[in-house]
């Protein structure tokens, strides 16, 4: 395992776990295997500390695709760490048959805990600095060392773990098309994204900024590369949601199963409605025109019809002053953290069914 480290170029080992072993076919002879657990450097404070990226890592007996799993880029979005941590620990019960898997389970440790969506220092988005630049800003920095780790390995496939709103559903948001270049990537994308057996999004821009700034997204910017990379968003951000873990630990299992890694698959239990599975849906936002008190009429995981309330905005002596209504039929993604609507704020997310 660690000569398989060292020709990738991650670094030195901290430690060893046994992950099992698996039978040589014919022999009486198991080989064993073991998750590395090491650690990359990307910051020293002014009183010396270092702070360091978590890297965990498992090579197979035999060779098969490369997978790369990522969580916490966004600091307050902590379910992604947790399904990273349930996969290698079931991979300890039922080893990994072929390939490799490594892991970057905490890419945003200084916003973690300061349970910031941001780096707290910088004020800067590390999803929106892929990917990244050696020389440039504290996130470009980490991005960089995050992004080139990656892409030394060849990856076939990265999934990303991301956290929503506080009352949102899992699904898969996929992101725009690369172009006829990279057509068979995009391909490879919708497949694992219906394998993740979510609901699927597609986060096609509505303008050229909004392009522009999901390529500089981890996903995006691999996409763009030609490498298949898929975000996973997995309900509500900043606490453990233990329904919501299991459901992206069935969704990454079952991706690892298609490429032949892992001998079974798992219950997705997301219930996604029969008429939605499989499909893509356009992502939408919802916007306020008034300021006030947001009350929903509406739940996440409800289709809504066209032109049918989905919340209502009140002042402070209790008078309507908006309605806000479904532009086409949809599925309701997530609604607002925020009670108070302003003038252009984001009240609800939908994938538009039709």
């Amino acid at each position: 395992m660690l000569e398989l480290a060292d020709r990738h170029g991650l670094g030195p080992c901290a430690h060893y776990e046994r992950a099992g072993s698996t039978p040589v076919p014919g022999t009486r002879v198991e080989i064993i295997t073991m998750i590395k657990y090491s650690f990359l450097k990307i910051l020293t404070g002014s009183d010396l500390s270092q702070r360091k990226l978590a890297l965990m890592s498992l090579a197979a007996p035999r060779p098969g695709p490369t997978v790369w799993l990522t969580a916490a880029v966004h600091g307050d979005e902590v379910g992604g760490i947790v399904v990273i941590q349930e996969i290698f620990k079931k991979l300890k019960q039922e080893p990994l048959l072929k390939g490799e898997l490594f892991a970057f389970p905490l890419m945003n440790p200084i916003g973690f805990e300061s349970a910031m969506r941001s780096i707290p220092i910088s004020k800067e988005d590390l999803n929106r600095s892929f990917p990244g630049n050696p020389s440039g800003s504290l996130a470009e920095r980490i991005a960089n060392t995050i992004f080139q780790a990656i892409i030394k390995t060849k990856p076939h496939l990265v999934l990303d773990l991301h956290n929503d709103w506080l009352n949102s559903i899992p699904y898969t948001p996929i992101d725009p098309h690369p172009g006829s270049k990279f057509a068979k990537t995009y391909e490879a994308v919708l497949k694992f994204a219906r394998l993740a057996g979510l609901v699927i999004v597609d986060e096609e821009g509505e303008s050229e900024q909004s392009r522009l700034e999901l390529a500089k997204t981890l996903s995006g910017t691999l996409v763009n590369l030609g490498v298949p990379a898929l975000s996973l968003e997995l309900g509500e951000d900043s606490v453990v949601n233990e329904k919501n873990v299991q459901v992206g630990i069935s969704a990454v299992w079952n991706i690892l199963h298609s490429l032949g890694m892992v001998s079974a698959t798992l219950p997705d239990g997301t219930h996604v409605p029969q008429a939605l599975k499989g499909k893509v849906l356009r992502y939408s936002m919802q916007i306020s025109s008034k300021s006030g008190l947001i009350r929903f009429l509406v739940n996440p995981g409800e289709i809504v019809k066209s032109g049918q309330p989905v919340a209502r905005i009140y002042n402070v002596l209790g008078k309507p002053r908006e309605t806000i209504k479904a532009k086409r039929e949809a599925i309701v993604l997530g609604l607002t953290d925020s009670a108070v609507a302003l003038p252009g704020g984001q009240v609800a997310a939908f994938g538009i069914i039709n």
